[in-house]
């Protein structure tokens, strides 16, 4: 059973929250502030964070950077504000995806599923893709460059295996974002951009072998010799 941590300050939507992941057979653990969210990571086994932005005590930014210093489960961020640079923000710090406030909770749960299977499915892969000395460990979920282990989160793992799987071959971003995120995705190219450019800092000097490809996506290739 999967345990996720619900992080929101006000009580009718955290209990709503909560009674649909319970509903669907998670096991929940929750906070109304941001002290109380890191205390409860580091004291328990988390699988997925449900995480509002405007928090007492410690702010859903700071909570997401510190979550993602330590681990790489996924991140959902929930916010009131619509402000491009807001979402932008939560991709640079580490959140996998994001809802705008008011919000569909069958939305959210469909979100919530989807990361799930995705991490749950990796995990019992024991395949290994290896390019350009960059070698990921799909059971795992452990990627090296150059030997050294990177720390990617969950959507940055995805976007590079996906990538690497598909060696060579131009992949549109709309293609990649249904591959990703599914089909109720709300946010837009921009988003993906984000996780590329973040993806690239990661992966140092092995970042250009994700190739731009003008107007239409991204590609992998290995680097010339």
């Amino acid at each position: 059973m999967s345990t996720i941590l619900v992080v929101e300050d006000e009580d009718i939507l955290r209990e709503v929250i909560i009674d649909y992941l319970i509903e669907d057979g998670y096991q929940v653990l929750e906070a109304a502030d941001g002290e109380k969210a890191l205390e409860l990571f580091q004291s328990s086994s988390v699988d997925l964070a449900i995480l509002d932005i405007v928090l007492p005590k410690i702010d859903g930014w700071s909570v997401c950077r510190r979550i993602r210093k330590n681990s790489s489960i996924p991140i959902i961020i929930l916010t009131a504000r619509s402000d491009e640079d807001d979402s932008l923000l939560g991709y640079e710090l580490g959140a996998d995806d994001y809802l705008i406030k008011p919000y569909s909770p069958r939305v959210l749960m469909a979100k919530v599923k989807r990361f799930l299977e995705k991490y749950t499915n990796t995990a019992a892969d024991g395949m290994q893709i290896s390019l350009c000395d960059i070698v990921i460990h799909m059971g795992s979920r452990l990627v090296t460059v150059d030997g050294s282990v990177i720390n990617l989160t969950h959507t940055e793992f995805e976007i590079l295996s996906y990538l690497m799987q598909n060696k060579g071959i131009v992949i549109a971003r709309e293609r990649l974002i249904t591959k990703i995120w599914g089909y109720d995705f709300y946010g837009d190219e921009k988003t993906i951009n984000s996780h590329i450019r973040n993806l690239r800092a990661k992966l140092g000097s092995k970042g250009s072998c994700i190739v731009t490809v003008i107007r239409t996506g991204y590609k992998f290739e290995e680097e010339q010799i």
